[in-house]
C-alpha cells in the first residue's frame, strides 16, 4: 500500500517533511548557467506572437460596466463589453478632442465620450478604428499590428488549459520597471525557486533542463508549501510558448493539469528610457479528487487568496527583474 493510502486507494494531497534549514540546500548556482538562460530566452524571443498582448482579466471587463483602459506599448487602448457580452476594443483616445476614453461610459452597450457625448459603438467612426480583440475566458487579449510588428493572425496563441468549467481559476496584475524579456527571464530560471521564494518552495531540483532548440522545457520536482512542514509534491513543466508568456504547467502530482500562465505585456514604447512591463498571470487550477468540486463552487472566495499568494511571489520576483533591467541598461549585467 503506498505511503498514506487507506483500504480505498485514496492518497492525501499533503506531505510531511524533514525540518531543514534554508542554508542547508544543495547550492543552484552552477546548473543556472546564464548561458543556457540566455539561449532559451533567445528562442523564445524569436516566436511569433502574432501582435496579441494580454491586456487583463476576462472579469475585469463587465457587460454593464466601465470601460477598461490599458496602454500597450505606448498606446492608450480602452475596451468595454455590449450588452450581449461582446467585447469590444479601439484606441483610448477620443477622436474628436482627445478625452481618455477610459474615464467614459457605457450606456446600453455603447462608449460615451464624457467630455461631449461622442458615441462609440465599435465600429470604425471619425478617424476611430477598432482594434481585433479576444477573449478566452480568462484573459482578454488585443491585437496591435504597430506595435507588434509581425505578421498578424487571426487569433492570439492562447496556452492549453484544463478543461472549461474543470478548474477555479484568478488573475494577478503588477508592473514594474523594467522590459518584457526581464519578466521572461525570470520565470525562465527555475533554479531559484526554493532560494528566493522558501516561504512558497521547497526542495526544488531542475530535473531535466532544456535539451536543445526541439526541446526548451524545463522539468522541474519541487514541493509547494502548505505550512511549516507540510508540502504538497508536484512535477511541473516550464515552457515559453511565445516572446511574452511563460507557461507552468503541472505533469504529475496533485492538480496535474493546472496551469500558471505569466504573461508580460510591455506599457511604454520601445524608445522609452524608463520602461514599464505589465504581468498579467493567470493561474488555472484543477484536480481530479471529488472534493474539488467544493473548491470550484467556493471560486469567488479563493479568488482573492490565489492573487495574494501569487503578489507574494511577484513582489519579490519583480524586483529580481527591476534589477536585472538596471543591470543590463547599464552595461553591468553579468556575462
Amino acid at each position: 500500500m503506498r505511503d498514506g493510502a487507506n483500504r480505498s486507494g485514496w492518497t492525501p494531497p499533503l506531505r510531511r517533511r524533514r525540518r531543514t534549514g534554508w542554508a542547508a540546500q544543495t547550492p543552484t548556482w552552477r546548473e543556472a548557467r546564464p548561458a543556457l538562460i540566455a539561449d532559451v530566452l533567445k528562442r523564445a524571443s524569436a516566436r511569433p506572437s502574432g501582435n496579441w498582448f494580454v491586456v487583463g482579466a476576462s472579469r475585469d471587463v463587465r457587460a454593464g460596466g466601465r470601460p477598461y483602459g490599458r496602454t500597450v506599448g505606448g498606446v492608450e487602448v480602452v475596451l468595454w463589453r455590449t450588452d450581449t457580452g461582446e467585447l469590444r476594443a479601439g484606441p483610448g483616445i477620443c477622436p474628436h478632442l482627445g478625452a481618455p476614453l477610459r474615464d467614459s461610459r457605457v450606456v446600453c452597450g455603447t462608449l460615451v465620450c464624457h467630455w461631449h457625448g461622442l458615441a462609440l459603438d465599435g465600429g470604425p467612426f471619425a478617424g476611430w478604428d477598432p482594434y481585433p480583440v479576444h477573449d478566452d475566458g480568462v484573459l482578454v487579449w488585443v491585437r496591435l499590428d504597430r506595435v507588434g510588428g509581425e505578421e498578424p493572425t487571426e487569433r492570439p496563441p492562447v496556452p492549453v488549459r484544463p478543461a472549461a468549467g474543470s478548474g477555479v481559476d484568478a488573475v494577478f496584475t503588477a508592473v514594474g520597471t523594467c522590459e518584457p524579456q526581464d519578466v521572461v527571464a525570470n520565470r525562465l530560471d527555475p533554479w531559484h525557486g526554493s532560494w528566493f521564494h522558501p516561504y512558497s518552495f521547497v526542495d526544488l531540483t531542475v530535473a531535466r533542463p532544456p535539451e536543445g532548440e526541439e526541446d526548451d522545457a524545463f522539468v522541474v520536482d519541487v514541493s509547494f508549501r502548505v505550512t511549516g512542514r507540510l508540502v504538497v509534491p508536484v512535477r511541473a513543466e516550464f515552457t515559453a510558448p511565445g516572446p511574452r508568456t511563460v507557461v507552468m504547467r503541472i505533469t504529475e502530482g496533485e492538480g496535474t493539469t493546472s496551469v500558471v500562465e505569466t504573461h508580460a505585456t510591455p506599457l511604454t514604447g520601445e524608445a522609452d528610457e524608463r520602461p514599464r512591463t505589465a504581468v498579467v498571470e493567470a493561474v488555472v487550477a484543477a484536480s481530479d479528487r471529488r472534493g474539488f468540486a467544493l473548491a470550484r463552487a467556493a471560486a469567488p472566495a479563493l479568488r482573492p487568496l490565489m492573487r495574494r499568494t501569487a503578489g507574494r511571489l511577484w513582489r519579490d520576483d519583480l524586483a529580481y527583474a527591476e534589477r536585472r533591467w538596471a543591470l543590463r541598461s547599464t552595461g553591468r549585467f553579468p556575462g
